[in-house]
């Protein structure tokens, strides 16, 4: 006898209708709980675009958009900035494309977005060397990214040296010296010292915090209570103590005569040695969630213990704990606005530069409203890169 055929279960077709009737109205309270929260959404929403639109006055930050970008840094020479940007857009449109190698090439959500983008560029409120030197970083991107997604895939392993690589370009470009014009980092500011303060203080603060968590497991009691010692000092208390102590103290423990330290360099050493105490943790998480097991088969291949954390451990628990890890670089890059307490004029910095015009005087809310949307571009595209690494790497799935 024939058995009959197993037929799919009916399920609804999976229109709108359906998802809100399902997650929006499936009772009478969460209908109810619905409707107001949309009501409130339009209210918002329709008092914001009013005031965006009719009542605020954008004028400030058009007058002052060089001030935001670059601070203080000289306008005859911020073809050097538009180069350092033109580099860290070639390298990253060739990392971003060698890790979307299995998407289509021109998707639609890219298309919108690089057609948002030059016509940013082209509407851009600057002068015109300006818009020019923004529309060739974006045609860097897309042509870096086309390309990014045809290389070898033995060439992109030199990627993360290509971005080593840069910084000392990068530095050298800021700063001068050899040959150029020497730009003192009392005139950097900006997004551009923002950028900067996060970005060495995250490169610094990554090993140490690997080092710290891992010497908080070592089986030497020296390092082992040290670590711990550290830790826990640094996370019981707040940051703005330690760029005090940083700004104050740091002199006091370089020998006699060693010339005095700039400012802003001990407030990227505050920032770091601060973040690594929070990201040894992070990172002690992911030791522990590594199989013991795994462990002591490597031993038994005849891997000596520094083999087995750096091939074994340390690959397996950083990969687990990236969610955590860009976390912390994510408030790392928001606690440098804290900078602006010690007259390092970053971005907040500058904004209250701004402010301080009497020409701009009350303008408190069309500034505020602008570099908040400058870092949430920022700390959303973290967040996005991060997403882009764990589904790379399969994180969270078996």
């Amino acid at each position: 006898m024939e058995s009959a055929p197993l037929l799919p279960p009916v399920s609804e077709s999976p229109t709108p209708w359906n998802w809100a009737r399902k997650n929006l109205f499936s009772s009478w309270y969460n209908s109810l709980l619905t409707v107001v929260s949309l009501i409130v959404i339009f209210q918002s929403l329709k008092g914001f675009t009013i005031w965006v639109t009719t009542k605020a006055q954008w004028r400030v930050i058009e007058a002052n958009l060089p001030l935001f970008f670059a601070g203080r840094f000289p306008r005859e020479l911020h073809w050097r900035l538009w180069i350092i940007v033109g580099i860290i857009t070639l390298l990253g449109g060739l990392t971003w494309g060698n890790f979307n190698r299995q998407v289509s090439l021109w998707n639609r959500p890219l298309l919108i977005v690089l057609g948002a983008s030059i016509t940013a560029a082209l509407l851009f409120p600057t002068d015109l060397t300006s818009r020019l030197w923004l529309l060739g970083n974006i045609i860097i991107a897309a042509a870096s990214y086309s390309f990014g997604r045809q290389i070898n895939p033995q060439v992109t392993r030199w990627l993360p040296l290509s971005w080593v690589f840069s910084f000392p370009v990068i530095l050298w470009l800021i700063k001068g010296g050899l040959g150029l014009k020497e730009v003192p980092t009392n005139d950097w500011g900006g997004l551009m010292l923002t950028l900067f303060a996060a970005v060495v203080s995250i490169a610094l603060s990554f090993p140490l915090g690997v080092l710290l968590a891992l010497g908080r497991q070592s089986s030497l009691p020296v390092v082992k209570y040290f670590s711990i010692l550290y830790i826990e000092i640094v996370r019981g208390l707040p940051l703005i103590g330690i760029l005090f102590l940083g700004q104050v103290m740091l002199q006091f423990f370089l020998p006699p005569g060693a010339p005095k330290l700039d400012r802003l360099v001990r407030a990227i050493a505050a920032l770091t040695l601060f973040s690594a105490a929070y990201l040894a943790e992070n990172v002690r998480g992911g030791l522990q969630s590594v199989p013991r097991g795994q462990i002591e088969a490597a031993r038994s291949l005849g891997l000596n213990k520094p083999l087995v954390i750096l091939l074994i451990v340390l690959p397996q628990a950083l990969r687990a704990v990236i969610p955590a890890i860009v976390g912390q670089f994510i408030g790392l890059f928001k606690d440098t606005s804290l900078l602006s307490l010690f007259g390092i004029l970053e971005l907040v910095g500058i904004s209250r530069t701004v402010l301080a015009n009497p020409a701009y005087s009350g303008r408190y809310a069309e500034v505020y409203v602008f570099i908040g949307v400058i870092y949430w571009v920022f700390c959303y595209s973290m967040s996005l890169a991060s997403r882009k690494l764990e589904q790379t790497l399969s994180v969270g799935h078996n």
